[in-house]
């Protein structure tokens, strides 16, 4: 896992520590801790690079976990792995903010396609995981890794009895820039695998899609503002060639 600096470690480690489960955490502040790895801010998917070097060879799967949040029924989450099934993003809870009208949409859609995953607690199989390594620069890690997941032949599943608690956006302005970067990280997953068609097209027609949020007031107007602006990025650089 991943953290910014140090505000959620020592909660984070003494909540690891009493799950009683091996851990890496990478951090961009220098811990004085066995377990933390130092690495400056590039990305989450620099430090699930940085951090897969230092998986155990026993070790048979692999739990991604945001710093910032408090896992619940993880039990149930490896329940859910099997020989065909081989990740399980779970499920997040949040108590205010857009974010909670936002996941009443979006997770009956995960629960029928696998449109997008949730980093904050995602569980891989390692032999997948290294199947997907190295993560590409993408500022939607955990959708990259559940596409190619997709592609490499394998079925992932949205796990709902397991999940996270944590908090995200307070306000329009922030959840615009929030669905800003995961919008325009999914478009560069897309461009570094091939998933089933069915996502795909959902990405072709979101900005046709998109317009229609603004239905749902002020929360939906920010989801539109960050889609479109993502979207606009994209191209951008798509154009420019430089991703």
């Amino acid at each position: 896992m991943s953290a910014r600096n140090r505000k959620y470690l020592d909660a984070k480690i003494a909540e690891l520590q009493k799950m009683n489960v091996s851990f890496i955490i990478v951090c961009g502040e220098k811990v004085n801790h066995l377990n933390v790895v130092y690495q400056g801010n590039r990305g989450k998917w620099a430090a699930i690079n940085l951090a897969a070097k230092f998986i155990p060879k026993e070790a048979k799967v692999i739990v991604l976990n945001d710093v910032d949040t408090k896992i619940h029924n993880l039990k149930l989450a490896f329940a859910c792995l099997s020989e065909r099934i081989a990740l399980v993003y779970c499920r997040v809870k949040v108590s205010i903010g857009p974010q909670v009208k936002f996941y009443k949409i979006l997770n009956p859609l995960r629960k029928k396609f696998h449109i997008a995953a949730s980093g904050e607690l995602m569980l891989i199989r390692k032999e997948v995981f290294e199947c997907v390594l190295p993560l590409p620069a993408c500022t939607a890690e955990d959708s990259y890794i559940l596409f190619k997941t997709l592609e490499l032949g394998y079925q992932a599943n949205f796990c709902t009895s397991a999940y996270v608690t944590t908090e995200r956006t307070h306000n329009a302005k922030e959840e615009a820039a929030y669905k800003n970067r995961t919008t325009l990280g999914i478009y560069q997953a897309l461009d570094h695998t091939k998933p089933l068609p069915v996502i795909r097209v959902f990405y072709v027609i979101l900005p046709l899609l998109a317009p229609m949020l603004c239905l749902m007031g002020k929360d939906g107007r920010s989801w539109t503002k960050g889609i479109n602006r993502a979207i606009k990025d994209y191209l951008t650089k798509k154009r420019s060639t430089k991703f």
